[in-house]
């Protein structure tokens, strides 16, 4: 039997990974699973669509750290042990406001990357006499370099990407395994007012992907893994080149 934790379970992205390890829950492989999420009401639709495989549910805004290390501790002790966590949550927040905003500018510096934080210290503490577990964070390709666009939200997943590489160094052979999924664009209601194109990637897509890297033994993740390449690409351009590609260097 598998246990599973997932932060951040109101997510699209995160629910469609709950459904995936319910529907492959079998007598010889039963997975149980504990959500938490910030809307309760939206919790309560996930868990009843998952039925028995859900063994616990919480809503808490992630902000509020004491709180949340309550609720990550209660599921602990239901849970006794977490074979897999997955903290999914994440705002993308107003780029303009938040360049004018000292409050906004914070609020998405909290939510994407102090409040994660906060959860992999008392994961991880939780965490340290298990002889297993793997701890799988979604981050953001727009961490990888700044865009006008959405410098304010890459740079807390950046932040984010570069605690989780030391994180996992200190972890190495433990039997503590720390993942990072770097998402690419995801068409879902998190990116509901933004023009689509061509390197949207689905909900389905992305949380098939995010369930096989959980079990392989590489690291880092690129979903789908066509942006590692793009990625690569973005970083390495000199900046006078990438001041003068207007669609990388653009609003």
């Amino acid at each position: 039997m598998s246990t599973i934790l997932i932060l951040g379970a109101t997510s699209a992205v995160a629910g469609r990974i709950a459904e995936l390890y319910a529907e492959a829950s079998t007598k010889e492989q039963s997975h149980q699973i504990y959500l938490i999420g910030r809307r309760e009401d939206v919790i309560q639709t996930v868990s009843q669509r998952l039925g028995e495989t859900v063994v616990g549910t919480d809503s808490v805004d992630f902000v509020d750290l004491s709180a949340t290390k309550l609720c990550i501790r209660k599921a602990f002790e239901v849970m006794g042990s977490f074979d897999y966590v997955l903290i999914a949550h994440g705002v993308i927040g107003d780029q303009i406001l938040s360049e004018a905003s000292v409050e906004e500018a914070l609020t998405v510096i909290e939510v994407n990357y102090t409040s994660v934080v906060a959860q992999l210290v008392t994961l991880t503490t939780l965490m340290a006499n298990q002889s297993a577990g793997k701890i799988g964070v979604i981050t953001s390709v727009a961490g990888d370099r700044g865009r006008p666009r959405n410098y304010t939200y890459g740079a807390a997943k950046g932040a984010l990407n570069i605690y989780l590489q030391g994180l996992r160094s200190v972890r190495w052979g433990s039997g503590l395994e720390v993942y990072t999924f770097k998402l690419g664009p995801v068409d879902s209601p998190m990116t509901v007012d933004h023009e689509k194109n061509v390197t949207f990637s689905t909900i389905d897509t992305v949380a098939e992907k995010i369930v096989q890297a959980f079990e392989s033994r590489h690291y880092v993740h690129y979903i789908p893994g066509y942006w590692w390449f793009v990625m690569w690409v973005v970083r390495w351009l000199p900046e006078p080149v990438f001041q003068k590609l207007g669609f990388l260097s653009d609003r």
